[in-house]
């Protein structure tokens, strides 16, 4: 069974394929530019990597391209598209709906209902959707929501204190997403660990940012709530927020609510405190001296200490701090700046090991009674491995 798993963004399609026999990548690629005369299409198969300027005017045509270099013999990867069982998505957010679904109207429209609650991801997902189901109708789509690995979450952690029927027949509750990240992280660190039952605390740290608290493989909370908007400071987007600072913004501004979402969504976070939108530029910035830089990174590992703190006494501890995402895996000074001065609680980083650590690799101190962690995710390998066992399923 071959399966390819899709990165959707508004003009760009990525993908890598995978030949479940053996869980193999068989090749990665995309086409970015979409709808551009000059869009770029690029496949890397069997370590080599070819790329072509060609014209995609949507994400179907863009699908098509990379099938047809898919299918070409010389790269051995399908004998033609119809050997293809299943495209699979790594969704986000829909309203009523969670888990792995086969997309229809139904999930579609499920999406579009809750498009302004995940307004970064929902829409060029379900552009793309739509388009696909009706030109490639052979091939059969599938999404696995972010939120199915939060579905463990028992209510004392997922509830707000706003009306209980707020949560009961509108769903406003703490959702929490990276569910195929943190899915990936619980499995691989028990495997590490040889203990099935672990306690493990997984930081994915990136663009996008959350802390997940796992025990015996399953989620027990999450920093991130009824939006990806929420939890920890991201990139762009605002995190944990007062609302009631809206009506005061709409005085003092003239703005209207909808502009001041539109700011929380796209001009806070990390480039609302320091201006730029990467931490390494930030980081960057810091060591030169910037204050203002030094001040974001404060707010940010203050926030993921407040989390991290939170979940070890939700577990009563833990055996593993997991460190994942673009930050995770490449800020050694970020890891240190979260897990410093934490030797009371049985937490102590070897500092040496996380200044030379790459890839997937061990940081704590041999005196460390919890083990640290770096450990890259593989969110479209549990994306595969939810389609496949869904199409075994039906």
């Amino acid at each position: 069974m071959k399966i390819l798993v899709a990165n959707l963004g508004s003009t760009s399609f990525k993908y890598r394929l995978f030949d479940m026999a053996d869980e193999r990548v068989l090749a990665r690629g995309g086409v970015e530019r979409i709808g551009s005369a000059q869009s770029r299409c690029f496949v890397e198969a069997g370590g080599v990597r070819d790329e072509a300027t060609v014209e995609a005017r949507d994400h179907a045509a863009a699908v098509r391209l990379c099938l047809q270099q898919l299918s070409d013999p010389k790269r051995h990867c399908l004998k033609d598209p119809s050997e293809l069982a299943a495209i699979g998505f790594k969704a986000v957010h829909a309203k009523d709906v969670t888990g792995v679904q086969r997309v229809d109207d139904k999930v579609l429209s499920a999406m579009e209902a809750y498009a302004d609650v995940a307004p970064a991801h929902n829409p060029p997902y379900i552009a793309a959707m739509r388009l696909l189901s009706r030109e490639l109708p052979e091939i059969p789509l599938i999404a696995a929501f972010e939120t199915g690995f939060h579905e463990s979450i028992p209510p004392a952690e997922y509830l707000y204190a706003v009306p209980l029927e707020w949560a009961t027949k509108y769903g406003v509750r703490r959702w929490g997403f990276h569910g195929a990240s943190h899915r990936y992280i619980a499995g691989r660190t028990a495997q590490l660990l040889n203990k099935p039952d672990a306690k493990i605390i997984s930081c994915h740290l990136g663009g996008s940012s959350s802390l997940c608290a796992i025990k015996e493989g399953k989620s027990q909370a999450t920093s991130l709530g009824m939006s990806p908007q929420s939890g920890l400071p991201q990139n762009n987007r605002v995190g944990d927020f007062d609302v009631f600072a809206l009506p005061a913004l709409m005085r003092a501004t003239d703005k209207t609510l909808e502009q001041l979402l539109d700011d929380l969504a796209n001009r806070s976070g990390l480039l609302g405190l320091s201006g730029y939108n990467d931490l390494r530029d930030i980081e960057e910035d810091a060591r030169k001296g910037g204050p203002v830089s030094q001040q974001a990174l404060d707010v940010f590992t203050a926030s993921v200490r407040q989390y991290l703190g939170a979940y070890l006494v939700l577990l009563g501890g833990a055996d593993a701090i997991v460190f994942t995402g673009g930050i995770g895996e490449n800020s050694s000074r970020m890891r240190e700046a979260v897990c410093a001065n934490l030797d009371w609680f049985g937490i102590a980083l070897d500092r040496l090991k996380n200044d030379g650590a790459k890839g997937e690799a061990a940081i704590h101190a041999h005196a460390s009674r919890v083990q640290i962690w770096i450990m890259p995710t593989n969110e479209e390998l549990v994306v595969a491995r939810q389609a496949k066992a869904l199409l075994d399923a039906q």
